[in-house]
């Protein structure tokens, strides 16, 4: 910037060059309420020189020099549309063949916001590859992130020039790597380093043959309880109310029984008739009875009928 003033100063006269619009000192990226200076000048030309600025085709300020000294044009950045495009003009005073420079636009940056990091799952296992997202929502871009596991950074720079997350991918060998995860970003804007949340995964431990072979035959134990519940009502109650049945059904033949009544040396023997199915009671006879104490023997026939009910 200096020697362009110089050879500014030096030029002696001519015709009126088209003059050049600089920035003097700072970048072009610039952050709100920040005060800039443009420079305009022409390399050759007699003074005295009218030089007027420009933002959007509308005129911000004139100033008039005697000599070739350049015009110093200081601004603030008060909004976007503070950014530009800016342009100069030069002019003799009794001369309208004014002559313009080039464009200049300015670049507002912004300080960005605290990073996110966060990943689609938290639990994992041995073998596993896993992903990390760390994401500013606000902030002028290009953004550059860079993840961490403690303190020891874990990837390069990774810079974004859209508004989107910076990706990595891990994969889990071990339970050190599911230790304290970070990120942290930065971009144009002065002092504007900021570090995100802490992340961890968790690692599930993987089970043993013999937890899994507990799991199954407890599972197995519960299925036959299961079964055994639903047999009852439908398989042992009906067979058990048949057999109870068929038990209480008469028989044809002999049969002998202990006549509770009498001693336990006598005993009946008795002859049942079979039923018909259009009767309702069982002929029943006893034929004989014994008494082996007293060496007797003596033969009686009694009939009775027996109610039957289904």
């Amino acid at each position: 910037m200096s020697q362009q003033i110089q050879k500014t100063t030096a030029s002696g006269k001519g015709i009126l060059s088209n003059p050049k619009l600089v920035l003097v000192h700072r970048s072009l990226n610039v952050v709100m309420n920040q005060n800039v200076t443009l420079c305009c000048c022409s390399a050759s030309g007699s003074p005295p020189v009218r030089y007027t600025l420009f933002k959007h085709n509308q005129q911000v300020s004139s100033l008039n020099r005697s000599d070739s000294t350049p015009a110093l044009f200081t601004l603030t950045i008060s909004s976007a549309s503070d950014l530009g495009p800016y342009k100069c003009k030069a002019e003799h005073n009794t001369s309208s063949d004014g002559k313009y420079s080039n464009s200049l636009n300015f670049t507002l940056i912004e300080p960005i916001s605290k990073p996110v990091l966060s990943s689609p799952t938290s639990h994992t296992t041995k073998g596993q590859n896993v992903t990390l997202s760390c994401f500013s929502e606000n902030g002028s871009l290009p953004i550059t992130y860079i993840f961490f596991k403690g303190k020891q950074s874990i990837s390069p720079p990774v810079m974004m020039h859209e508004r989107e997350a910076a990706v990595i991918f891990l994969f889990v060998n071990s339970s050190t790597d599911s230790g304290t995860y970070k990120c942290k970003a930065n971009n144009s804007f002065p002092n504007s380093m900021k570090y995100s949340n802490s992340f961890n995964f968790t690692l599930a431990e993987e089970r043993s043959h013999s937890q899994g072979l507990i799991i199954s035959l407890g599972l197995i134990l519960l299925l036959l309880v299961i079964g055994f519940a639903l047999a009852i009502p439908f398989f042992i109650i009906p067979s058990y109310k048949a057999k109870k049945y068929k038990s209480t059904r008469p028989s044809t033949g002999f049969t002998s029984t202990v006549n509770v009544e009498e001693t336990e040396n006598d005993v009946i023997y008795a002859e049942i008739e079979p039923v018909k199915p259009e009767e309702e009671y069982i002929n029943f006879s006893v034929i004989r009875r014994e008494d082996e104490k007293a060496g007797k023997r003596e033969c009686t026939t009694v009939y009775s009928k027996v109610l039957i009910r289904n």
